[in-house]
């Protein structure tokens, strides 16, 4: 694997729209939108990319690359390929969409479902029991806790398929 030809520094207008549609998918989740970025890169180009090329490609500082490429092995969206020829590391995408929603649910969604089931208890708490009305929104908020809980695997399950 060898470092980027001169005209493969360059990011295609094909590369420029997915990007920018991965950078907007992202936003809606809550992640940078560098991650986004990162990821649509590693999507579009046909070739294994180091955190080098991405820094020269996206023109992301080495740190904001680098973190990027934390979060997206985290989530399980993005592989390691080692190279016999190189000390570097490179990146490819994971494109099954069964890894993506998968390490997006464990990594994002499991951590806060568990949050939540703490948070509403110490909500419960806090409300006096002749307020009908503070109650009422605490069950509910707690009924959709467990309706989504319910629902994680379902989800996870379908894309498995």
């Amino acid at each position: 694997m060898a470092e980027l030809e001169q005209h493969d520094q360059k990011i295609t207008a094909l590369e420029q729209g997915v990007i920018a549609l991965f950078a907007d998918g992202v936003k809606v989740i809550g992640l940078p939108k560098s991650v986004g970025e990162i990821y649509g890169l590693l999507f579009a180009r046909d070739a294994v990319l180091s955190l080098d090329d991405l820094v020269v490609l996206l023109g992301v500082s080495k740190g904001t690359a680098s973190q990027g490429l934390k979060m997206l092995r985290t989530l399980g969206a993005i592989k390691e390929v080692h190279s016999p020829d190189s000390r570097k590391t490179y990146y490819q995408a994971d494109i099954e969409l069964k890894s993506l929603v998968g390490g997006f649910i464990r990594e994002e969604v499991r951590p806060h479902m568990k949050s939540a089931k703490v948070k509403i208890g110490a909500l419960r708490e806090l409300v006096d029991r002749g307020d009908d009305f503070a109650l009422d929104r605490i069950e509910r908020l707690d009924k959709w806790r467990r309706k989504a809980s319910l629902l994680l695997p379902i989800l996870q399950k379908i894309l498995s398929s």
